[in-house]
């Protein structure tokens, strides 16, 4: 056989390895509605898992108004609260709030949870944890929640 034949032999193989390959991934992908229910079953669990917690946050701090939260920002609660500080003979106004959601799904098809603390008018964080829908682990959202609820709940405590 000469070369040009084994040549174009070559090329059809790794045409045909190039089209299994395509149809692997194609099959391995999720559908949209996969993705959606996905999402779904991993923002209930989270989000009743971040009510819980603040529910909890809520009964070691008298003061603080719990409100679950739904709608276009995400799902999940938040804690707030307003203190007046009459130092220096001026009354002040001292706003504290601990906001947990889990975003909605978007076109990057991840598992998102983003939380913003601020105690007596001072940001003490903003941040967001998210992982791919397909390999996303509740687990360790649930780990991430508890952190941020423990860590604000020491924060507050020191400055209260």
């Amino acid at each position: 056989m000469d070369f040009e034949k084994r040549l174009e032999r070559a090329i059809q193989r790794g045409e045909r390895t190039k089209d299994a390959t395509g149809r692997e991934q194609d099959a391995r992908r999720l559908s949209e509605e996969e993705f959606r229910n996905l999402h779904s079953s991993l923002r209930i669990e989270i989000s009743e898992h971040v009510e819980e917690c603040l529910r909890k946050l809520a009964d070691h701090f008298p003061g603080f108004r719990f409100e679950t939260v739904v709608g276009s920002a995400g799902w999940g609660a938040k804690l707030s609260r307003d203190d007046v500080d009459f130092t220096s003979g001026q009354s002040r106004s001292l706003y504290s709030r601990l906001e947990l959601l889990v975003s909605p799904l978007g076109e990057a098809r991840i598992a998102e949870v983003v939380v913003k603390g601020t105690i007596r008018n001072k940001e003490v964080f903003d941040r967001a944890h998210y992982q791919r829908l397909e390999e996303a682990d509740v687990d360790s959202f649930r780990e991430m929640v508890d952190l941020w609820v423990l860590e604000y709940a020491e924060k507050y405590a020191a400055d209260e």
